[in-house]
Formats: structure tokens, C-alpha cells, sequence
């Protein structure tokens, strides 16, 4: 069992725990939420030792290990596997136990060629997956993964799910990906206004419930704000009649012993919506027998593929990574040129498109402001400045250079790029890997409220069940279009390596489910039980006050007398 007592901590002025804790239990797989910014990785490094707190401590069991996803890439192994095996614990028995290294290689996307491979000459990403790997392999008490979803591909983060959920010890884990943190959680933990609060159950409960204590809170701050102006009116009427001095001082030292509830600071959320081109033909878009590969010896990536799109669709490319999906965006773009094949874009089409590598295109020495206003038609410094207010960089915020950004919010300059110009056709690729899940959430009903068409590559497989109505599957070294829904897919077709392994198929998480109507549904029903529950609040307080100046009435008689 780890505890935390009394935690602050600060960086300048900027307060990031003010008396926060938490306790762990043993068997807890805890989803670690909060806005970037709050102190989700900070409180990574408190529990690792790597940074201390300005108060407060953690108390750890002596012997207790803690295994962490590292970004730092240093390897000893000359070989992948060898590397893996380097974190296996020690084997009294004498056991080789190597095959359990070579088990979470393949299900985090190694094959067997890869084993013999030198680290060093691994992809980045590919780097972290064997990071990743020798963390699990380690069997640690406590499994502390960041962001462990960034790298993988969906095939992977499924078996990354299955894996965690019989995880038997204890996982604190951050990620932007609500399914995925609710389908491998038993609790939630949010760092919310520099406190810590852990439920049992998903993401939603948590926040519903901080909500309505919110609103709660405020009801009470209104209402205690107009009690005391009474009183302080009564005390200014009365203060020089000497037949109500008792009761003038018995409300003066009333009003000294109640604290006065402070407003809540406003935390803001992405509320945008993408701007809709007129389109009036029926399909923006026509791909035939496209076929491409980067050189004549090299793999085919796409060979004969034929789909249009229509001006409502809803398109998501999916698979393993390195397989082309990013390539046929570029090709759909015509960024990138055929080498067999068309594709024919309408006259009336108006693209937008947020790449991967968009991020490196943001000038460093520019500020937000003129980044938006860049691609502003008009070249409007306040509709810009509105622009950067919707993206939650309001004021002065919005002349910070792009060069002291983080990755999450560069990323939403780029989706505030987007939104500034008109289109009918939204071409986005892994849009969710540098926002919170409330950035996510927000994305999602952007993009199901559009009125053009989106292509999107994610391996977020909540976003998948939202929005996707027609998929584009890089599967068993082929690309193939798929009629259907993402839980069609599963149903019907399935990923070949889960078919060929015998997995049982990840069930679909129920957030994962939830529609634009649902959810609307869903919020009506909760407000209607919030209204039921601030109307009986309101009621008792209203009786308490009612008595209350009864009371006082009789009081003050008996203090004339």
C-alpha cells in the first residue's frame, strides 16, 4: 500500500498540490486524469524520487518495487530480445524464462526477425515499445505508465488492454484515451484543483460527481454571499440603537466565525466547431486502382485500391504502423504522387489537413496570433485573437511563441488553424496524441456535428466507435475497404494476429459505445437528478434561514425586554 500525506507543490507561483493525497491499495489499477498542465507526470517523479515535495510525503513499503515507462532511450543489449531479458526478474529455481520476454515483444508489435535486431537500430517509436516491454517483463508491484498509448499501433493497444486488465498488482496509469483507461482501470484519480480525488468505477463518475459538488459549492457560496449582506445591512441600520447593540454584536461575531466560501476559478474547456464549405456535388472525392510504393525494390504499401467519398462520410484508416496508412492521406492530399491509379478530387472540394509532422511546420519565432492569422482569409487580428480564445489561449497568451509551447498545445494551434478557414473535407491524422481526454471529448463532437466528410487515422478505438461509419484496413500485408462500423469489423473480420493467437476479442468499452444522442441523453438524466438534488438543498436551506430569523426575531424581543 503506497500512501501520499499533505502534498505541496509549487513551481514559481504556480501551486500544483496544496495538502493533496491519495492511498493506494493493494490490487488497485488506478487511471490517473486531469488537465495538462495539473500534475499528472509531477506526481510521477514524487513517487519515483525524482522530485520532491515542497511538503508533505510518500510513504512506500521497504522492498516494494516500482516499474515506470521511461522516455530515455539507453541500451546494453546487443540484441532486442537480449535487451527484453535484461529485466526479468531473478530465477531461483534456475528457470530459463526468456519466453515470457518473447511473449510481450510479439504482443506489442516485435516479430520474431526483430529479436536479433540491434536496439539502436530501432524507430524511435520502436525504442519506446522496448522500453515498454522490459517495464512489463520486470513484473514490478507498481506498474507507473505515461502515456504508454502514443507509440502503439491499435493491434498493439489491444493486447496492451487485455494485458493490464489481468495485471494483479498495482497501475497507476495517464493517457488521453478514455476507453482505454476505462476498459484496464478499477478506479479513477483526478487532480482537480490542486487536490487529489480517487473513485472506484470509470472517468465519468468522478467527474460528474466533482460537478455537481461544484455546483453545489456555488449554490452555497450565492446564498451564504446574500445571508451575509443581510446581516451586514442589519448591523449598518442598527449598529448605533442602543436597545439592538446585543444583537448588532452577537451578528458581528456571527459573521467572524463563518469563512467565506471564495468563488471557484472558471477551468475552460475546447468548445469549437469546424467551419462547413458548401458542396453541392455527391462525391468530393474518387480514388481508383491506387498503387504505390516508395522505391521499385521496396514493399508494396497500397496496390489497387478504389473508394470514393461521399459528402457526409465518415472514414477511418486503421492498422499497425509503418503499413501506409499516413502515406494515403499524403497520396489523398496529393501531397505525395501515384505511381498507378487516380485520384480525383471534385471542383468544389476545400481540404484541410492536420498531419503528423504538422507540428514541425509551426514557425518557432512566430506567436499564436500570427500562426492563425497566417492562414486567415482575411488577415483579421481579432477574429484571430477569437480564434486563440477558443483554443484556450485567451489574452496574452495568444502573443507566446511557438518555440515555449508544449506538445499539446501546439497541437491545438494547429486545430485552431484549421478551424479558421472553410472546408468539406477534413483529412486528420493521429489528431488526439497531444490532448487531454476533455481536448478528445471535444474533438469527437466536433467532428460528428461537421456537415462535410472526415478521413481520419487514430488507433484510438473510443473515436473509432463514435464516428466511424466506413473503414480503410491495412491488415495482413494488404489494404482492403470495409463497409461497416469498427465493431462490424471486429465482429465480422477481426485483426488476423488476434485470429491466428486464438485471443478473445476485446469487448467494447461502454464509454466506447456512447453516440452524440446517447450522451445527450445521458447529461439530460444527470441533470435532471443535479436539479433534483440542488432543489432539495435549496429547499433545507431555505428552512434553516426561515428558522433562523425566527429565531433571531424571538431573540431580539428578548433582548428589548
Amino acid at each position: 500500500m503506497i500512501q501520499a500525506n499533505n502534498l505541496d507543490k509549487c513551481y514559481g507561483r504556480q501551486v500544483i498540490f496544496d495538502k493533496a493525497g491519495f492511498t493506494l491499495n493493494p490490487g488497485e489499477r488506478v487511471g490517473l486524469v486531469g488537465r495538462n498542465g495539473h500534475g499528472k507526470t509531477t506526481l510521477f517523479k514524487i513517487i519515483l524520487g525524482q522530485e520532491h515535495p515542497d511538503a508533505g510525503c510518500v510513504s512506500i513499503p521497504n522492498g516494494y518495487k516500482i516499474g515506470h515507462l521511461s522516455q530515455h532511450i539507453s541500451f546494453s543489449g546487443d540484441t532486442v530480445l537480449s535487451e527484453a531479458c535484461l529485466s526479468l526478474p531473478d530465477n531461483e529455481d534456475g528457470i530459463d524464462e526468456t519466453y515470457k520476454a518473447e511473449t510481450i515483444l510479439m504482443g506489442l508489435g516485435f516479430t520474431t526477425e526483430d529479436f536479433n535486431l540491434d536496439p539502436m537500430d530501432l524507430s524511435g517509436g520502436f525504442q519506446v515499445r522496448l522500453n515498454l516491454a522490459k517495464v512489463l517483463v520486470s513484473d514490478p508491484n507498481l506498474l507507473l505508465l505515461d502515456e504508454p498509448t502514443n507509440y502503439l499501433d491499435i493491434v498493439s493497444l489491444r493486447w496492451l488492454t487485455q494485458f493490464l486488465r489481468n495485471w494483479k498488482k498495482e497501475l497507476i496509469i495517464i493517457t488521453h484515451d478514455r476507453a482505454f483507461m476505462d476498459g484496464v482501470t478499477t478506479h479513477t484519480m483526478a487532480i482537480h484543483r490542486c487536490k487529489m480525488r480517487k473513485e472506484a468505477g470509470p472517468t465519468d463518475k468522478v467527474y460528474q460527481q466533482l460537478l455537481l459538488e461544484e455546483e453545489i459549492h456555488e449554490k452555497t457560496r450565492v446564498n451564504d454571499d446574500k445571508k451575509r449582506k443581510e446581516i451586514e445591512e442589519f448591523i449598518n441600520r442598527f449598529r448605533a440603537k442602543a436597545t439592538k447593540a446585543r444583537a448588532v454584536q452577537s451578528r458581528i461575531k456571527a459573521l467572524q466565525k463563518k469563512d467565506r466560501l471564495e468563488k471557484l476559478t472558471e477551468i475552460r474547456n475546447l468548445d469549437f466547431s469546424f467551419r462547413t464549405a458548401s458542396f453541392t456535388g455527391k462525391q468530393l472525392m474518387e480514388v481508383k486502382d491506387l498503387s504505390f510504393s516508395f522505391d521499385n525494390d521496396g514493399p508494396v504499401l497500397i496496390d489497387g485500391l478504389s473508394f470514393t467519398v461521399g459528402k457526409k462520410d465518415r472514414i477511418a484508416i486503421i492498422g499497425k504502423n509503418g503499413k501506409g496508412k499516413t502515406t494515403l492521406l499524403n497520396l489523398l492530399a496529393k501531397e505525395l504522387k501515384s505511381e498507378t491509379g487516380t485520384v480525383s478530387h471534385h471542383d468544389q472540394l476545400q481540404m484541410a489537413y492536420f498531419g503528423q509532422t504538422n507540428i514541425n511546420r509551426l514557425s518557432l519565432h512566430k506567436t499564436i496570433e500570427e500562426e492563425i492569422m497566417d492562414v486567415h482569409p482575411e488577415g483579421n487580428r481579432g477574429a484571430a485573437r477569437k480564434i486563440c480564445g477558443i483554443m484556450m489561449f485567451p489574452g496574452d497568451n495568444a502573443v507566446k511563441k511557438i518555440s515555449v509551447l508544449s506538445g499539446g498545445e501546439k497541437s491545438r494551434v494547429l486545430l485552431g488553424k484549421l478551424l479558421v478557414s472553410p472546408s468539406n473535407l477534413l483529412l486528420l491524422d493521429e489528431p488526439t496524441n497531444h490532448l487531454d481526454m476533455e481536448s478528445n471529448d471535444s474533438l469527437v463532437e466536433a467532428l460528428d456535428d461537421f456537415n462535410g466528410s472526415v478521413i481520419i487515422v487514430t488507433h484510438s478505438e473510443m473515436m473509432l466507435h463514435a464516428l466511424a461509419t466506413r473503414l480503410i484496413v491495412f491488415d495482413d500485408d494488404k489494404v482492403t475497404l470495409f463497409e461497416g462500423t469498427y465493431q462490424d469489423f471486429l465482429d465480422r473480420v477481426g485483426w488476423k494476429s488476434e485470429n491466428d493467437a486464438g485471443m478473445s476479442r476485446v469487448k467494447k468499452p461502454k464509454t466506447a459505445s456512447i453516440n452524440k444522442k446517447q450522451l445527450r441523453r445521458e447529461r439530460a438524466e444527470l441533470l435532471k437528478r443535479r436539479s433534483a438534488a440542488m432543489g432539495a438543498l435549496q429547499k433545507g436551506m431555505d428552512e434553516i434561514e426561515d428558522r433562523t430569523k425566527e429565531f433571531e426575531e424571538e431573540l431580539e424581543g428578548l433582548l428589548t425586554v
